[in-house]
Order: C-alpha cells, then structure tokens, then sequence
C-alpha cells in the first residue's frame, strides 16, 4: 500500500474514532501530498512523499522552537504531538550515536578530508543513510562532521 493510501486509509479510521488531533494533522499531511503532486503534475512515489514528510516535521521542529521562545508552550506541545503523528509513516531516524559512527566511517574511507572537504562528506554521509533506507537529520549530520573535521 502506498504512503498516500495508507493516510487516507488513517483519516477515515481517525473520523470513526473521533480523534481530533490525529484527523487534522493527516487532513494537512494529505493536503500537502496533494500540493506537491499538482505541483510535480504525476502522481508521487514513495520516496518523494517522504521528502514531503520529512520537510513537515522540519516546519514543526522550527515551530516548536518559535514557540517555545514565546512562551506559548501550548502551541509547542501541540506541533510536537503533530511530529509524533507524521514520523509514524516515515522509516526509522537514526540516532546521534548512529550519525556518529556513520560520519567517522566515512571520513576513514575518505582517507583524511581537512575542512574544505565537509560538502562531499556531508554527501557521502547523506547517502549512505539514504542506501540503508534511513532518515537522518542534516542539521545533525552537519554538526558532527564539523566536530569530526575539525578535531583532525
């Protein structure tokens, strides 16, 4: 089943269960679906719903972090309960210690890349969560390869 079949299959099952939060948040995440679809003019595979998904939870991150510096913890709590909900249909994130060790493999592979060198390792780090069908923040990723980088 597709990622847009499978959210629709959610907002009915939501609508029958009278979850409010849930059925708002998966009427926007479709709304958006079917933006970037109008947008691509085809129908949008897996991959590119992902992307989709991802960039939601961006915006909610930079929301829950606006919010919070504006004392509106209520606002916070409720884009942090819309993250929750939208993660569910994205594979696995990986964790900092996972980031970690991916990083250092790839600059042992890389031999030994100085500063200028953090783009292609940012690349390579990217794809390589990208291969094992994991999702990885880049700010985290950018983070660490600096650390990393800059420790040599």
């Amino acid at each position: 089943m597709s990622l847009v079949d499978q959210i629709q299959k959610d907002i009915t099952t939501a609508m029958k269960a009278r979850e409010e939060q849930r059925l708002s948040t998966l009427r926007m995440v479709k709304s958006a679906l079917k933006n970037r679809e109008i947008e691509k003019m085809a129908p949008l595979d897996d991959k590119e719903s992902q992307a989709v998904l991802t960039t939601l939870i961006k915006q909610r991150k930079e929301s829950v972090e606006q919010f919070t510096k504006g004392g509106r913890q209520e606002m916070a709590d409720k884009e942090t309960a819309e993250i929750g909900i939208i993660e569910a249909y994205l594979p696995k994130a990986a964790g900092e210690a996972e980031v970690d060790a991916g990083v250092k493999a790839v600059i042992a592979e890389m031999g030994s890349p100085g500063m200028k060198d953090m783009g292609t390792v940012m690349k390579n780090v990217m794809a390589r969560f990208a291969g094992a069908g994991m999702r990885v923040d880049g700010k985290m990723v950018s983070e660490i390869v600096k650390r990393e980088l800059a420790g040599k």
